[in-house]
């Protein structure tokens, strides 16, 4: 057969099978059914959404979860344990979506996601209930601690380290002394009395008494941060047997260097014991109970110190003299302070 002839056939013979599957009955059954569906479709405006079948409400515990989380979200922080109570919600929420997760959606996703979060929480709750775990103070301590910290909120780990690292309670006999005048240097401790009473004398006259839970050189102390090298203005000797808690001057100076609230602590002890000495000297028989009533209106005396007391008196050619008559002038300014009560 000729080429021509050939080519002439193929193409009738493609021209028949397209009209074939153009009027098949599949064909057309097909072409219905697709346009049955799209007249069946309701068409939605673009600006709205529809949910005719919504889904079977979650297990209650899906609910008891969100609702302590809410409950956790919701706690006051003016409550002294907010943010235990704040952590221990959370826990208790993240374990109840892992449950839900587990038992009731079988989410593997949701699963590993609350358990991350409630790892987390966990090791944060643990943490802060480690911080507010009781802390053992020492009996002896007990009442220096109460009685002159606790008041000034400093917390009991912190008091601990305090007392704790460069410290030592230290005793004496009674007669025996703890500083001599121009002989004892003071730049090497720091004391607070725990038992026992101490006497103050200057060239035998007699000053003051410190009693426990009082600061045994604290002007010396005050005295140290303008000047080194500085003695002993005073006699200090046990009038009891005692007990003192004595800290490492140079030592605590670096401590309280690292700490400010507790710096800005010592600041306020010291400065309010300076007072309380200044007021003994008023009246040598005034004892413990007396100078508690009297620390609301010592607030005036905070910048006076013992060693411009003692200078005052060094200073006069008379040194008996001079310690009379500041003792006499202290008096009478004591007595002015009280003229317009009565």
């Amino acid at each position: 057969m000729p080429l021509a002839a050939r080519g002439a056939q193929r193409l009738r013979d493609g021209l028949f099978n397209m009209n074939y599957t153009e009027f098949s009955p599949l064909a057309e059954s097909t072409v219905a059914g697709f346009n049955s569906e799209l007249g069946s479709v309701t068409p939605v405006p673009s600006n709205e959404t529809t949910c005719e079948n919504w889904r079977e409400v979650h297990h209650l515990v899906f609910h008891v979860a969100n609702i302590c989380l809410a409950v956790g979200l919701v706690i006051p922080t003016t409550l002294r344990l907010h943010m235990i109570l704040l952590r221990g919600m959370l826990s208790i929420g993240c374990t109840l979506y892992v449950v839900w997760a587990t038992l009731y959606r079988c989410a593997l996703d949701i699963m590993i996601w609350n358990s991350v979060f409630l790892g987390i929480n966990i090791l944060h709750l643990s943490y802060l209930l480690y911080k507010k775990r009781p802390v053992k103070i020492e009996k002896e301590l007990g009442g220096v601690y109460h009685r002159l910290f606790e008041p000034l909120r400093v917390p009991p780990d912190l008091f601990r380290r305090l007392t704790g690292q460069f410290c030592m309670i230290q005793t004496l006999k009674k007669g025996e002394t703890y500083a001599t005048e121009d002989k004892t240097s003071v730049d090497d401790r720091l004391s607070i009395l725990l038992k026992g009473r101490m006497k103050v004398s200057y060239r035998g006259h007699f000053l003051h008494n410190i009693y426990p839970c009082a600061f045994i050189d604290s002007p010396e102390f005050r005295s140290t941060q303008m000047h080194k090298g500085e003695k002993f203005q005073v006699t200090i000797v046990a009038d009891d047997n005692c007990r003192f808690l004595c800290w490492s001057r140079e030592r605590l100076t670096y401590f309280l260097e690292s700490e400010p609230f507790l710096y800005e602590i010592f600041r306020y002890l010291i400065g309010k014991d300076i007072t309380n000495k200044l007021y003994s000297l008023n009246d040598p028989t005034l004892n413990d109970k007396n100078v508690k009533k009297l620390e609301p209106q010592m607030s005036l005396c905070t910048q006076i110190t013992m060693l411009e007391m003692r200078n005052s008196i060094t200073s006069s050619s008379d040194c008996e003299d001079g310690l009379h008559h500041f003792l006499r002038s202290s008096s009478s300014t004591s007595s002015l302070r009280e003229s317009p009560q009565h």
